[in-house]
């Protein structure tokens, strides 16, 4: 298995890119990751694994950026102001999308193996559909 780095060695020599649905091996600070490619953009690629999910690789990794004119930790799920919780992340187009999820009235019982996959069927998180959707993120805390 290939890591990311032998990826860019090749990618500069013979114009060989990762492409959707290669495993890449992501060495971090301190473990190995397994990761596979699940989108390319215009920034880098887009990689998911059973840790860590949605991290873009880049040589410097995009962790904040603008939305509305101030800075935002992107990915990062936290307290909502609208709704339960809210995550900032990149939309389909590029741009900086808020994405509010979660009932604010309700907590999540997901110790209970019967409420945890009703709700996974009822949501289908088999496919949790792209990170700008409110279903992604409610489907990653469940």
């Amino acid at each position: 298995m290939k890591t990311f780095k032998d990826y860019l060695t090749e990618e500069e020599t013979s114009e060989q890119s990762p492409s959707v649905g290669d495993v890449l091996e992501i060495e971090l600070t301190d473990q190995i990751v397994e990761a596979v490619v699940v989108d390319i953009t215009d920034e880098g690629y887009i990689c998911e694994t059973d840790n860590l999910t949605g991290y873009t690789l880049l040589e410097e990794t995009l962790t904040e950026a603008k939305y509305q004119g101030r800075e935002v930790p992107l990915g990062k799920k936290m307290k909502g102001d609208v709704k339960k919780s809210k995550v900032y992340v990149k939309g389909p187009k590029g741009n900086v999308v808020k994405v509010n999820f979660g009932d604010p009235n309700m907590r999540i019982k997901k110790s209970s193996p019967a409420r945890r996959k009703s709700f996974r069927a009822r949501h289908n998180c088999a496919n949790p559909g792209p990170r700008w959707k409110a279903r992604y993120w409610s489907c990653r805390a469940w």
